[in-house]
């Protein structure tokens, strides 16, 4: 952070190599800091070749990086830039708008991605020497290997480190500026301001941060947060510490209590938008579950989505930045709760719960567990919000339990340890260590696990905090968070389902190899620079009496842990290799750090990998499957090109397929964007793919013309095949369906705790009630835009407006017989009973509903008897039931409680019961999706239901489609490509989360990544990923 009464004046930094502006050179060799020999690691080269710089292995191309929105407008164009010519066009323009440095139209501004990937791999391995890491000669190799890895897309860091390292080092960008942030000063034994900024350049993006119960404290956090937003970062923090409303303060009175407080927090975060961006804040809030106010803390966010749907209602723009959420509380954060074993036990078992004064530890309240479980799951299902963090878990993998307990995460909840700490994280490209016989390189695997650790310790001294507390926890425990992506891509590339014991091995061995092996670095590192602080002396700034004396058993407890659960991996034949190899690191690793120790209390997470996953050219993101077979790749001459998924090919192969039957599947694919078969005009049009093998193509959502999903269950156990192995936690957000029940949710919730996982958030989609940018498909699966002329299209919907005026002048009310057959049913809820009649059409389907109150002349007689009226009109002018249904399950308000029906074992309220009741009777397949086998591989959609439910209430029926393919080859889309089709990519993505936002940057739509979303246009990512 910088004081207010700081000097501006220009201190003096250390030297930058040169200062001159950027040059699109070959960097040459030999070019390390001076200083004196030391002994380190040694660096053994596995990439690079010695007889050739790694910058001229590359094949360059010179293309144009442009960033259009919806409409075509260029928002972004830096033209002829130089980048390797195997890296795709998105990739192309995500690094060079976001990465380069300088102002466009200056010469300070880089050219090309050897400069960028020069200038972060230069000042490491300068750092390295200088620092004692490895000799010059073993440095200039490691220079080579991280330069290599960097341009082959073999590895990444995350957007800090691109954006701010070697700035100061190579340009000399910062020499004259005003004091920077925090960094360790190794001769002072604590941390210092730098005397300049990007001379010590911030490496981090997510922090950890405290608060106590003080309002001292509380008012320092907000600006702290409030720093971390400016430069781009996301921060978490536990809330537990303040006391609730219902204790006492020390002069008398009722204390605000900490919901008070996350208003202002809110309020910072909104005000202080991300990086001086247009983009939201990224934060996380925890409470526990002991907490006076946790059902506030339960409530908050739902009751403020609440007050967002009756803004939209009345006409206020619904949009993910308009007037309608940008007025209501709470928008700009995760919320969390923290729950122990203990509570979640209780929820299990029905029984009651405690909470207890923040000051005193005194019982306050008695909870039903149970249905404070529930009031959890409600809130998720109302607004996402909260997820739940599992302590026991958490509390079993700390590696630093000496020091206190573990109290909060980063905003995504992958990075899970102390508080008032930070971890700079890179990410692996599983697919460039996949061979094309199918083997995956172990060897080289490790080589660059061992290049990306080593690479990211030597930051952390290099570089600056926002804090001096997290500046000095940072040198204590140099947490390091080294992930992967592609693992999807990976699984399916193998011709395994997602969803199979033998993808979560495969996941579960390749995770276990890269952790072993980071440690068995991490103590080789300590062997040269000496363990971490904290691993034989617990304490640490802001700890004022640690646990114990060290850390080394929780240490060694928790690496015998990982090596254990090995043995947990049952791998495929395939893949035993695997599993040796995985045992194999967990032993060298606990061997070295007998011996030395270890460098870094955490090595691993499981990141979203957003933007970066875009550099590197992945498929998939971080732990994720794909989202889809089908993607528009973007061209350098502009334009999309509808592609079917790399992995496809190869998974078809794997599985056995001839080469006629692969290009005939792919054609298919490419036909309908979906692997399934398709019915049109009353045939089958068949995929070719046998039936046993459709689940390998299962992805994160339906497709457009198709039915099969990943279930949420195969989300939990692909993150418990890896959660053992992961120093963190991982960063997912697990998707289920509208049509999901609160129920389906408290089970989700209550596997993801039994599977042993940390965090876990959910998301139902359509519970934001924002308006995305119309992406209606004008043909099912197709972009007709590309086929015809804007005039051309004008005249059509001009024809079909003049028939359409002529069928909406009067509504059409559909009569019930004079004589009809009628159903009564009898409810119970809580002991208020009542009699559902519904009287029928001739084909069955409801036309009436009569609701009858045994106590007669009640207010809650009167009122079901409008509900009925209204239902009853509502049914014979149309409105589909599903429609109905949707919108009045699961209102709450008194009476509510158990009833005598099975198949609706609680209602929260009378509306609540009745229109389930419907939904059951009357909608196929509503049992099946809201309360039924919980078990099952997958959630069925029907495309009918959910087209009917996006377009209850409009004013006017959708216009009708004009004849024509419903297909497009993908050679005719190469052919028309050329030609703008802002629109494409949104259209793509626009089934899958109905209620999804819009980049902030280009306005297209956006795609759920982790706990974020990514913009697969521009690769903007709305959150910390």
């Amino acid at each position: 952070m910088i004081d207010a009464n700081d000097s501006l004046t220009a201190p003096t930094s250390r030297s930058p190599r040169r200062s001159t502006s950027p040059k699109v050179t070959t960097p040459k060799r030999g070019s390390l800091a001076k200083g004196k020999p030391r002994p380190g690691i040694k660096v053994e080269r596995v990439f690079s070749d010695a007889k050739r710089n790694p910058y001229d292995e590359i094949e360059w191309d010179n293309r144009t990086a442009e960033i259009t929105d919806e409409g075509g407008n260029i928002i972004f164009k830096q033209e002829d830039v130089e980048v390797p010519k195997n890296w795709s066009q998105l990739a192309t323009k995500v690094v060079v708008s976001k990465y380069f440095f300088g102002q466009q139209d200056t010469p300070e501004r880089e050219t090309s991605v050897r400069q960028l990937v020069h200038r972060v791999a230069r000042t490491i391995a300068d750092w390295g020497v200088n620092d004692g890491y490895f000799s010059k000669k073993d440095g200039e190799v490691f220079y080579e290997e991280l330069s290599w890895l960097c341009l082959n897309q073999y590895g990444a860091f995350n957007s800090p480190v691109w954006f701010n390292v070697g700035l100061h080092h190579e340009y000399g960008v910062g020499t004259d500026s005003a004091k920077g942030n925090w960094h360790y000063e190794d001769s002072l034994g604590q941390a210092k301001r730098a005397t300049s900024q990007y001379e010590y350049p911030q490496g981090s993006a997510c922090f950890i941060q405290s608060v106590d119960d003080d309002l001292e404290s509380i008012l320092k956090l907000a600006h702290s947060e409030g720093m971390l937003f400016k430069f781009g970062s996301g921060t978490g923090t536990d809330l537990s510490p303040i006391r609730s409303k219902r204790e006492s303060i020390s002069g008398g009175g009722v204390p605000s209590g900490p919901m008070s407080f996350l208003r202002v927090y809110d309020q910072v975060a909104n005000v202080v938008r991300s990086g001086g961006k247009t983009r939201r804040a990224a934060k996380m809030n925890t409470i526990r579950d002991w907490h006076g106010d946790i059902e506030e803390f339960i409530d908050a966010k739902q009751l403020e989505e609440k007050k967002a749907w009756a803004l939209i209602e009345q006409g206020y723009d619904g949009s993910y930045n308009g007037d309608a959420y940008g007025s209501v509380m709470y928008q700009n954060e995760n919320l969390s709760v923290r729950v122990s074993d203990e509570f979640m036990q209780s929820a299990q078992d029905g029984g009651e719960w405690w909470t207890r004064a923040v000051t005193t530890g005194e019982k306050l309240e008695k909870k039903n567990a149970t249905g404070l479980l529930n009031k959890i799951s409600e809130g998720t299902w109302i607004c996402g919000d909260p997820g739940l963090q599992y302590d026991g878990a958490i509390q079993k993998w700390h590696t630093c339990s000496g020091t206190e307990p573990i109290h909060s995460t980063n905003p995504c909840s992958e990075y899970v340890f102390l508080n008032n700490t930070a971890c700079n994280l890179a990410s692996l490209n599983l697919m460039r260590f996949k061979r094309d016989d199918g083997v995956f390189e172990i060897d080289r695997f490790k080589a660059a696990v061992r290049v990306f650790i080593t690479a990211q310790e030597i930051l952390v001294d290099n570089a600056s905090y926002p804090t001096q507390p997290i500046a000095e926890n940072s040198h204590i425990f140099r947490t390091l968070g080294l992930g992967f992506a592609n693992l999807g891509s990976l699984v399916m590339s193998y011709g395994l389902p997602y969803d199979s014991n033998e993808g979560r091995a495969l996941a579960g061995a390749i995770t276990s190899i890269m952790t072993g092996h980071s440690y068995e670095q991490s103590a080789e590192l300590a062997g040269v620079k000496g363990a971490f602080a904290g691993f034989k002396d617990a304490r640490c700034t802001g700890v004022g009496q640690p646990l114990a004396k060290d850390n080394v058993e929780s240490m060694r407890g928790v690496m015998n842990l990982h090596r254990d659960a090995v043995e947990e991996i049952q791998p495929s034949d395939d893949f035993g290799y695997l599993k040796d190899a995985a045992r194999d690191c967990w032993e060298a690793a606990l061997a070295k750090g007998d011996e030395h120790g270890y460098r870094n209390a955490q090595v691993t997470v499981l990141a979203p990998t957003g933007t970066i996953a875009f550099l590197m050219d992945c498929d998939t993101t971080g732990i994720e499957p794909d989202i889809a077979l089908v993607k528009y790749k973007l061209l350098a001459g502009g334009g999309t090109l509808k592609i079917v998924n790399r992995t496809v090919p190869d998974a078809l192969a794997r599985l056995g397929y001839s080469a006629d039957e692969v290009k005939n599947i792919v054609a298919h694919i490419e036909e309908f964007d979906s692997i399934e078969d398709v019915k049109e005009d009353g045939e089958t049009r068949r995929s070719g793919l046998k039936p046993e093998h459709l689940d390998v193509f299962d992805c994160a959502f339906k497709p457009f013309r198709g039915e099969r999903s990943i279930h949420y269950m195969a989300h939990l156990k692909m993150m418990a095949a890896a959660q053992p192995f992961i120093s963190g936690a991982i960063s997912k957000t697990v998707n289920l369906p509208r049509e999901c029940s609160v129920s389906d949710i408290t089970d989700a919730y209550t596997e993801a705790w039994k599977l042993g996982l940390k965090c876990v958030a959910i998301y139902r989609d359509g519970s934001k009630r924002s308006q995305p940018l119309n992406t209606a498909k004008t043909g099912e699966g197709t972009e007709r835009e590309l086929t015809i002329t804007a005039d051309e299209r004008i005249k059509e919907l001009e024809d079909q407006l003049v028939g359409l005026q002529k069928q909406i002048d009067q509504p059409l009310r559909r009569r019930l017989p004079e004589t009809r057959q009628a159903v009564t049913h009898k409810f119970d809820i809580a002991g208020h009973e009542g009699y559902l009649t519904i009287g029928l059409f001739e084909d069955g389907t409801p036309g009436e509903m009569f609701i009858t109150m045994a106590k007669e002349g009640s207010t809650i007689g009167g009122l079901m008897d409008s509900v009925a009226a209204l239902t009853s009109v509502s049914l014979q002018y149309g409105v589909p039931l599903v429609a109905l249904v949707r919108k009045f399950s699961h209102q709450r308000f008194e009476p509510s409680g158990f009833t005598k029906n099975p198949q609706i074992r609680r209602a929260s309220s009378i509306i609540d019961y009745v229109f389930r009741w419907m939904g059951i009777q009357f909608i196929p397949g509503y049992l099946e999706r809201t309360g039924g086998d919980t078990s099952q591989q997958e959630l069925n959609i029907p495309g009918l239901q959910q087209a009917e439910a996006q377009h209850v209430n409009k004013p006017v029926v959708e216009l009708p489609v004009a004849s024509g393919g419903d297909g497009e080859s993908v050679d005719h889309a190469a052919a028309l490509s050329h030609g703008h089709d802002g629109s494409a990519i949104s259209q793509s993505v626009a089934h899958f989360m109905e209620d999804a936002p819009a980049c902030t940057t280009c306005g297209h739509l956006t795609v759920r990544n982790g706990a974020c979303f990514k913009c697969l246009n521009c690769g903007e990512s709305l959150g910390c990923s």
